[in-house]
């Protein structure tokens, strides 16, 4: 039987009394690959901070593990690029190697093993001749890359990721979806996207979040079912490749 490491109940949230989403419910097993797609302003951001804990439901439940303890460290977490502070003094290799601080605890003292782990997935990513730069020197897509590899280095069971290919180039986009296939083989993984032409070729299920949330338990979806879902999202075929346009959300 799979382990359920994340599991929302009737949640509902939002910011300043405002409501952003509501009676949300869902269930992530491990080595589940859930696809999170929506308009702008539906509230997938919302559904990620309630996950890390970064924003308390105004109602529900959430269990991680079982428990409602709230200890996260089995999460990895990679943010959108535009959130990181460009300015902090800290090279790559800083940044990946404070990845394990969720595991460890803050003043820790790093291991050769942990310096070796953090070495080889720089080079996993393609950013080791990088590993002494300072993070604000990067590119948005190396940034991504580091940020990658942090959230990977505490050996995490449910891996998520705020659209990590907004800055990504079509490179490492396709080296991003293969290495998170092989990933999923010992995580679940959560990926918030626009992209819901490529994302779909991996991802296991839909989540459509806009203001409610509708899982569909396939990563092959009608435009008449995104309808259905209240999902205002109009797929695109352009070649071999399917594309989406995402319309603003509907208050």
């Amino acid at each position: 039987m799979s382990e359920r490491l994340v599991e929302l109940t009737d949640i509902t949230t939002g910011y300043d009394g405002v409501v952003a989403i509501e009676h949300v419910n869902l269930t992530i097993n491990e080595r589940d690959y859930i696809g999170i797609i929506g308009p702008n302003g539906g509230g997938k951001t919302t559904l990620l901070k309630v996950i890390l804990g970064i924003l308390p439901p105004f109602s529900g439940k959430v269990k991680l593990h079982g428990s409602t303890d709230g200890k996260r460290d089995f999460i990895g977490y990679l943010p959108q690029v535009n959130n990181i502070d460009k300015k902090f003094p800290i090279t790559v290799q800083e940044v990946v190697l404070s990845g394990i601080m969720s595991r460890k605890g803050i003043f820790t003292r790093y291991s050769k093993q942990d310096k070796a782990l953090a070495r080889e997935l720089m080079e996993r990513t393609g950013i080791e001749h990088l590993r002494k730069k300072v993070i604000g020197e990067l590119s948005g897509g190396q940034m991504q890359r580091a940020f990658l590899s942090r959230a990977l280095i505490s050996k995490p069971k449910l891996l998520i990721l705020d659209e990590p290919n907004t800055y990504v180039d079509n490179k490492f986009e396709g080296e991003l979806y293969e290495l998170l296939t092989k990933l999923n083989e010992q995580m679940a993984i959560v990926i918030v996207t626009h992209d819901l032409g490529t994302v779909s070729q991996y991802v296991k299920s839909i989540a459509c979040v806009n203001r409610g949330l509708h899982l569909h338990p396939s990563n092959i979806i009608s435009q008449e079912q995104l309808d259905n879902y209240n999902c205002p999202i109009q797929l695109i075929t352009h070649g071999h490749i399917p594309h989406t346009v995402l319309e603003n959300h509907k208050k």
